[in-house]
């Protein structure tokens, strides 16, 4: 096989519109499944007869499997291609969805959602690597718009379809709805996609480096679920994954940097704005994702919202994101991505410092406002940072760098969460003792509170009761506050990082986008 793929000729018309919508497609419904189970997992325990803590490992075992298949994508598309895979990944994504609607005990679920979860891992990056080949090299950008669309909308839309879904039908549906799009999706692209098969040839297996891979990847994953829940390095359990994630880990890179054919090729990171690029879009992509984690967490909890309510409230952030990305991605040919990166990392922290403010008697307008702006740092976000990170690249690199990025993008997502929702507990507790310390029989403004509502019939322990919710409603307010002002700070500091990368953009290659040309 020759070491340099030929550059197949861009999809123009129809063709392309239909290419491009259902390879956006078959990401929207990958996406949509790492979320839209979240909100059924009540619904989804009560029906197999189990604790809602047994339940979310239909939620653990899907992200599992998902992160340790996830960088195996350039390995199995050079041995399998890049069409074949896609189309095989969609189809076993059905079948498994298909079966997971089916299962009828919390074993068999957790097995599909294994099985589900390791299908998927090629997707995300291949339809990403398709739709950029569909594409002549000065329309890349635009390309990239209608990718980051799909990452940016699905994780909104999958618990409000979830929710719907469980509330209105049953929960087995949110697995179902993937079988008829799955099917039209494989067989649409196979059709549009099969004569540019890209070359493959056979690799030996790197069992020492997949095995090594399943142990670190695992153990940190479960870890990061179960962290919480255990009181984190409390737990001999936790202290134990972390040991084995960091043992696994070193192992596997040593491994992996001096085997002939390694499984995951580490040596991109050899490169300036793969390693940069890759950094970057993981710490910005772990801020956000803990933020849309946080958020609903504190409006329902604290702040009386509904489900349904947060959700809503929640939505809006998708609205600029759809509106400015398709702008953005025209236009970043012309563009230095590093200045649109700059502006992004700029209006994020203007957000989350926004979001710092709120207090418990911010009123929906005002919660709505920064998710609002937050889609104009969605827009400018995706876009120029995969430009950076796939910039230089040669073809035959393109699925492995691509895979390679998308895991450490999803593993900084699921650290995101667990460490912003550990800290809004830990900095909520602090508060709490803080603020009750002024709870005493020689507080004035204390004592009229308590005869205030024994006047109202209250008893004692019902008004300490009451008094005690309020502290805490104060206290993990101040918490989300604290988390949201963090990450403000984080996004300010990582804009010098923007600039130690090279620069893509005008006078940099045909189109300045040379992210697009690693893509034909």
């Amino acid at each position: 096989m020759a070491t340099t793929q030929e550059r197949p000729q861009p999809l123009t018309g129809p063709k392309l519109v239909v290419g491009t919508i259902v390879l956006s497609l078959a990401t929207f419904m990958n996406v949509l499944d790492t979320s839209i189970a979240n909100v059924s997992i009540p619904a989804i325990a009560g029906d197999l007869g189990v604790s809602s803590t047994q339940g979310t490992w239909v939620i653990t075992s899907f992200a599992v499997a998902n992160a340790i298949s996830v960088p195996l994508t350039g390995w199995l598309t050079q041995r399998f291609g890049q069409v074949r895979l896609f189309v095989c990944s969609i189809l076993l994504f059905t079948l498994a969805s298909l079966l997971c609607g089916m299962a009828s005990s919390i074993e068999m679920l957790i097995a599909f959602r294994i099985l589900q979860g390791a299908v998927a891992g090629p997707m995300i990056p291949l339809s990403q690597t398709l739709l950029l080949s569909s594409y002549p090299v000065a329309r890349a950008g635009l390309a990239l718009a209608m990718w980051s669309i799909t990452t940016l909308v699905a994780p909104v839309c999958g618990p409000l379809l979830g929710g719907w879904i469980t509330d209105n039908m049953s929960w087995p549906w949110i697995f179902y709805i993937n079988v008829p799009i799955g099917l039209l999706a494989a067989a649409i692209t196979w059709a549009i996609y099969r004569t540019r098969e890209t070359p493959t040839r056979r690799l030996p297996i790197d069992t020492i480096g997949l095995a090594l891979l399943v142990i670190w990847v695992g153990a940190m994953q479960i870890m990061l679920d179960l962290g919480k829940e255990l009181d984190w390095f409390a737990s001999s359990q936790i202290v134990m994954l972390a040991l084995v994630a960091v043992i696994g880990f070193i192992a596997f890179v040593i491994w992996e940097l001096t085997d002939e054919h390694p499984v995951v090729d580490l040596r991109l990171f050899a490169g300036r704005n793969f390693w940069v690029g890759t950094l970057l879009i993981s710490l910005g992509y772990g801020a956000f994702f803990g933020s849309i984690v946080l958020l609903p967490l504190w409006l329902q909890q604290w702040m009386g919202y509904t489900a349904t309510w947060a959700g809503l409230v929640t939505a809006p952030v998708g609205i600029l994101a759809i509106i400015v990305s398709p702008i953005v991605g025209a236009n970043i040919a012309r563009l230095d991505a590093r200045k649109i990166v700059t502006f992004s990392f700029t209006v994020f922290a203007l957000v989350m410092w926004m979001r710092s403010q709120f207090s418990t008697d911010s009123t929906p307008q005002a919660v709505l406002l920064p998710i609002f702006i937050q889609g104009l740092a969605l827009a400018t976000f995706f876009i120029p940072l995969v430009t950076i990170t796939l910039s230089g690249l040669p073809p035959e690199k393109l699925p492995a760098a691509s895979g390679l990025s998308n895991f450490a993008r999803i593993t900084a997502g699921a650290i995101g969460t667990s460490v912003s929702t550990t800290a809004w507990e830990h900095r909520a507790a602090l508060h709490h003792a803080e603020l009750s310390e002024h709870l005493t029989g020689g507080n004035e403004v204390f004592n009229q509170a308590m005869s205030s509502l024994s006047e109202r019939g209250l008893s004692q322990m019902q008004s300490l009761s009451l008094v005690d919710r309020l502290v805490s409603q104060q206290a993990f307010t101040m918490s989300a506050d604290d988390i949201f002002l963090a990450s403000a700070i984080l996004f300010l500091a990582m804009i010098p990082l923007v600039w130690l990368v090279r620069q893509v953009g005008p006078g940099k290659g045909s189109g300045g986008s040379a992210a697009a040309g690693g893509a034909h």
